[in-house]
């Protein structure tokens, strides 16, 4: 007969095991487990296909997390599909100044506000490809100071959210659909009837007789113009000679004009000297003459005791008219 089992031997080896599995997560996982993880919303406008749950989520090439939920919503009142993406980033790998976590929080309103913070430096995710081989796909986090970031303002799960930009992909695919939907609305069919109408126009002006008379005319003109210029080359070397001729003439004469004037410009510089120095005599003349003529000067001192002289000559030549005895009896 068996020996019936202990139940506490039992519950023992359960709890050792469940132990050991605990302390190999812990020891194999690295604690990850134990980390406290960051989530953050992510709606992407493209296609996610490529896009694995688990994908890893780097911020310019440094993985800091993971893709942890990706979601589809329905919206009925705008027909649209919403895709609502969930990573989970672990705040050891994203430091602040001080070296502490940025995006450890434990409320709602400070992860908000952190997420804020990276919005207002320009931080947005766009969909990388991990491998052309195998197409797929991962968040990179960057900074485009210079794109616009729109939220889409959907409260998903209570969980903060942040913007996007179109892939690469996408990006180059909208453009060319906008350019190929302008391309569309171009009016072809006009355009095609037009360009027909050009080249018939431009065939009938190319076999036309008024340009066949043209090219002829022009043929002549061009030859007469060759024989114009081959006589203006052939006449063209005697007038050079001449000219030339003339100028070594022209030169001889003004250099002889210059040994003839050399003398009468030495003889017109003599003369305006001497006129010079006799200008100089007549004005130092002047100033003698000058010098006599002043008031107190003695010429005029003796004229005017000559004029004195002269007047009193004179009345005395009145008085002995009037009294002629007085020279006999004398002055009374």
């Amino acid at each position: 007969m068996s020996k019936p089992v202990n139940p506490y031997t039992i519950g023992v080896f359960l709890v050792g095991a469940l132990t050991l599995l605990i302390a190999a997560i812990l020891i194999f996982g690295g604690g990850q487990m134990l980390k406290q993880k960051t989530q953050f919303v992510i709606y992407f406008d493209g296609a996610l296909n490529g896009l694995n749950i688990g994908a890893p989520v780097k911020l310019q090439g440094v993985q800091i997390g993971t893709v942890k939920e990706i979601s589809l919503e329905l919206n009925q009142k705008k027909s649209q599909i919403i895709k609502p993406v969930v990573i989970e980033i672990s705040p050891e790998m994203v430091l602040d100044s001080s070296g502490y976590p940025f995006s450890a929080a434990p409320t709602l309103e400070e992860r908000q506000k952190n997420a804020q913070q990276l919005i207002d430096a320009g931080l947005k995710a766009q969909l990388q490809t991990q491998s052309l081989l195998t197409g797929l796909l991962y968040v990179e986090f960057n900074f485009y100071r210079g794109e616009p970031g729109k939220l889409k303002g959907l409260n998903y799960k209570d969980i903060p959210e942040l913007p996007s930009v179109p892939a690469t992909a996408d990006q180059i695919k909208t453009t060319a659909d906008e350019m190929l939907n302008k391309f569309r609305q171009l009016p072809l069919e006009e355009i095609v009837k037009d360009f027909a109408a050009i080249l018939k126009e431009v065939r009938e002006i190319a076999t036309s007789d008024e340009l066949k008379k043209n090219r002829a005319a022009l043929a002549q003109t061009l030859d007469e113009t060759e024989k114009l210029m081959t006589n203006l080359n052939r006449n063209l070397t005697p007038l050079l000679n001449n000219m030339n001729g003339t100028v070594t003439d022209t030169r001889m004469m003004v250099q002889e004009l210059t040994r003839e004037m050399r003398p009468v410009l030495s003889a017109s510089e003599k003369t305006l000297n001497t006129a010079n120095n006799l200008l100089l005599e007549s004005n130092h003349a002047l100033g003698s003459v000058e010098g006599l003529t002043a008031p107190d000067a003695p010429l005029w001192q003796s004229l005017n005791a000559l004029r004195d002289a002269a007047q009193s000559t004179k009345d005395l030549t009145d008085y002995l008219e009037r009294h002629p005895d007085s020279i006999i009896y004398g002055k009374e």
